[in-house]
């Protein structure tokens, strides 16, 4: 692989790097720790992301895609921790045990149903609304980052708040 012509040198991409981490990280963080509900793996995911970005910056064909590519990250790391907790113990999302401080800080009494709720989705639901919901992301911007089409994202997203909305008793 060569580097894309014109890019910065490492220098300037740690310093762009830096800027992006400064900026996105804790949104980043939330949107792992709604998708995987543990925020120590949530950081490590996020500054793996982080790391991979650095690492691959001068291959980026326009840096402006930084933060689609760390987004994207984030999005696959929880998969994979997710895959790994499956292998270890047989469970889909296994519940915390005892909820962290850090946990409570972040997730407040009133969104500990909505996050159960989230946590029967199917993975691509989850990942929809966690991406629509708490990152904020568009329709596009949610496209590029799972890798899927607009109109699967509005379908996918349809279908979990339907669900998340028969989970929660929306409907009684």
């Amino acid at each position: 692989m060569t580097a894309a012509p014109g890019l910065s040198s490492q220098d300037d991409a740690a310093d762009l790097v830096a800027s992006l981490y400064q900026r996105q990280a804790g949104a980043l963080i939330r949107l792992a720790v709604v998708i995987i509900r543990d925020p120590g793996a949530a950081e490590d995911v996020v500054q793996d992301a982080f790391c991979g970005l650095y690492q691959r910056w001068p291959y980026l064909s326009d840096p402006a895609s930084a933060p689609f590519y760390v987004r994207a990250a984030v999005l696959n790391g929880c998969r994979s921790v997710l895959r790994q907790r499956a292998r270890h113990t047989g469970h889909r999302l296994p519940d915390p045990s005892a909820p962290s401080a850090e946990t409570d800080a972040l997730i407040g009494e009133e969104h500990r149903d909505l996050l159960a709720g989230l946590c029967q989705l199917p993975r691509r639901q989850r990942e929809a609304l966690a991406l629509r919901f708490f990152a904020d992301l568009s329709e596009a911007e949610i496209a590029q980052t799972m890798g899927i089409s607009r109109g699967t994202v509005k379908s996918t997203i349809s279908r979990g708040v339907s669900a998340l909305g028969a989970y929660l008793g929306a409907d009684k």
